[in-house]
């Protein structure tokens, strides 16, 4: 993981519009396949990312309760939509739009894994959550991650949502967005 005073010194790279960054893990998060522009963006090898933890690419702006809310809904088997900001093998980062959901085995129907499709995130959702998340990871530093989780749900009540609405409203998520999410889930089942 790159040194915190390198972080800051990073830039955001810019994302295609329409390429998707596709990854698969097993139940445990360890990736099982990633594409080529995943690669490319990460700036990780295949060889790199296969086999490794997804949260090689975890950056350390991220609260935690993010991803705490994201592995309880997993390991429910719901999916979940997450506005998240990554950390690339140089130290740069770049936001995304990222649906994860649960795969089953084709005939066992058992959970055996999971795929995280993403897009480049909506500028106005990265704005949004800037904040947010800021005050998420202090709360974090300073008194833990149950009382960030307490932070975000307090502040989901003032909004009159819950998560999953608010995220798909932050994203925008109907239309073309929606079926984009629809089209790769449907391809990678």
């Amino acid at each position: 993981m790159k040194k915190q005073q390198d972080l800051q010194n990073s830039k955001e790279i810019k994302l295609s519009d329409i390429k998707p960054i596709l990854s698969r893990t097993d139940l445990k998060g360890t990736i099982k396949y990633c594409n080529k522009y995943f690669q490319e963006i990460s700036g990780y090898s295949e060889n790199e990312l296969i086999g490794a933890p997804h949260n090689i690419i975890r950056h350390p702006d991220m609260p935690k309760v993010i991803f705490k809310l994201m592995w309880e809904r997993l390991k429910q088997q719901q999916d979940i939509l997450a506005v998240v900001k990554n950390l690339s093998k140089s130290g740069d980062y770049y936001w995304v739009t990222t649906l994860f959901e649960t795969k089953y085995h084709p005939f066992t129907k058992a959970p055996e894994g999971y795929l995280a499709l993403r897009k480049a995130a909506p500028k106005k959702a990265v704005e949004a959550v800037i904040p947010l998340y800021q005050k998420l990871v202090e709360i974090e530093n300073n008194e833990g991650v149950s009382a960030s989780e307490d932070y975000l749900y307090n502040f989901l009540r003032e909004q009159n949502k819950d998560y999953d609405t608010y995220m798909k409203d932050l994203v925008n998520y109907k239309g073309f967005i929606a079926k984009f999410f629809e089209g790769m889930s449907k391809m990678f089942t």
